[in-house]
């Protein structure tokens, strides 16, 4: 990434950090929801750091509930995100909230999402977990788990052991 993209950036989460503190907006959603959003925005503005091209956040379809946190290109592969945000690290890491069900939901919003692709041009795809943590100070923590569950829950478990 070229410096001045990195500066941009920079500047560009440090502005919607000042406009969050600043929004009114913010007192009116549940603590839980603030601490999500603040956890994508601060997932997007990591990947982007490290050569993701995002290109859906929050996206969701009217054919089954849910959505998908962040869709980004890394290459030729297109990473589906689980953002899991924490204040503070604690007993249980933020990664562990993605159970069977979730993973369950993932999968099918991705196979919704890859219906945009002809079938002969679907690309490579990964599954990622990010897990942020929001600490005291604005200093903010991330772990990144690539392909960290497949297309099956077989897959799941292979990669578990």
């Amino acid at each position: 990434m070229l410096r001045i993209e990195r500066i941009w950036l920079y500047l560009l989460e440090k502005l919607l950090d000042l406009l969050r503190r600043f929004s009114r907006q913010k007192d009116r959603l549940p603590e839980h929801l603030r601490i999500g959003f603040a956890g994508e925005e601060a997932a997007y503005f990591y990947l982007r750091r490290n050569g993701c091209l995002v290109v859906a956040q929050r996206w969701s379809s009217k054919l089954h509930p849910g959505d998908l946190d962040l869709i980004a290109w890394q290459g030729p592969v297109l990473c589906f995100f689980e953002v899991k945000t924490r204040t503070a690290r604690d007993a249980f890491p933020a990664e562990v909230m993605v159970d069977k069900e979730k993973r369950v939901v993932l999968r099918r919003l991705a196979r919704i999402y890859l219906r945009k692709f002809p079938e002969e041009n679907r690309p490579p795809v990964r599954f990622d977990i990010l897990s942020v943590y929001l600490l005291a100070h604005g200093k903010k923590e991330f772990e990144h788990f690539e392909n960290a569950f497949g297309w099956s829950e077989y897959d799941t478990k292979r990669r578990e052991h």
